[in-house]
């Protein structure tokens, strides 16, 4: 197990939560698929739970609060300073919907829209980092920003959190010429690009994907616990890659590691 205690450098995904209208649905539904346990962490937080991988957090299920909501998940990017964030998100276009906020004993938090309507999260860490686990099946794997204007996104994320961009080169296979890496003090730590593997008017939004042991057997308990399939898995040079949607309409990656990765 590859499990993680430091904080997670500014500006690098370090948190996804799932908003459900069905909790012990999301529940077995996401223990058949990806493999986690779940805490529930109380009436305090509001009945939050925590997925884990060995005891290690992977991932939040937050019961939705508004009825009609859309379940979707979100992408949480670290910050030292959630309200300085706050603040550059207004002034670059963005508009901020929720916080910035305390979680006692964990971190102070904000949800947030990009100028192009893709919803994401900020996480100042006050005691949980967000994910403890990595590079293990049920950890979180990798992230997409889809955008209706990749140009507008790419500015206003390089604005706001200092990313930095980069072509991924040919031999990463097929992808749309607008798709780039954005990294985060050097490092890759996400894509963004126009829309793919989505339906006609889908909005701007993150995609967050999770690696599983055997993404085939994966995707057939997301058919059998119903959920549907967006992209059939398929090998690429960043391993064995599907798309899918959960019973509750939230898309979601899944990741699967190539002999000999």
């Amino acid at each position: 197990m590859s499990a993680r205690t430091d904080p997670w450098p500014a500006g690098t995904p370090c948190w996804v939560d799932l908003n459900v209208p069905d909790v012990e649905g999301a529940v077995a539904f996401y223990t058949s698929v990806v493999g986690w346990t779940f805490v529930d962490t109380g009436a305090e937080y509001g009945g939050y739970l925590i997925a884990q991988v060995d005891g290690h957090a992977a991932a939040g299920v937050d019961p939705a609060m508004q009825e009609g909501r859309p379940s979707a998940w979100t992408v949480y990017l670290a910050s030292d300073d959630a309200d300085a964030a706050a603040k550059l998100i207004g002034e670059h276009g963005g508009s901020v919907f929720a916080g910035p906020m305390d979680f006692a004993g964990s971190g102070r938090v904000l949800v947030a829209t990009d100028p192009t309507g893709g919803v994401f999260g900020v996480w100042q860490q006050t005691g949980m980092i967000g994910f403890e686990v990595q590079d293990e099946p049920g950890s979180f794997a990798w992230d997409d920003m889809l955008l209706t204007d990749p140009a507008a996104g790419k500015r206003f994320y390089a604005d706001v959190f200092g990313f930095q961009y980069a072509a991924i080169g040919p031999a990463a296979g097929e992808v749309p010429g607008d798709y780039e890496t954005f990294h985060v003090g050097g490092r890759p730590a996400g894509g963004i690009g126009g829309m793919m593997d989505v339906p006609p008017g889908t909005p701007s939004h993150w995609r967050a994907y999770f690696t599983v042991a055997d993404i085939d057997a994966a995707v057939e308990a997301v058919s059998d616990g119903g959920g549907a399939v967006l992209r059939p898995p398929e090998d690429t040079p960043f391993g064995r890659i599907g798309v899918v949607v959960d019973p509750f309409g939230a898309q979601f990656g899944l990741r699967a590691p190539s002999a000999g990765q």
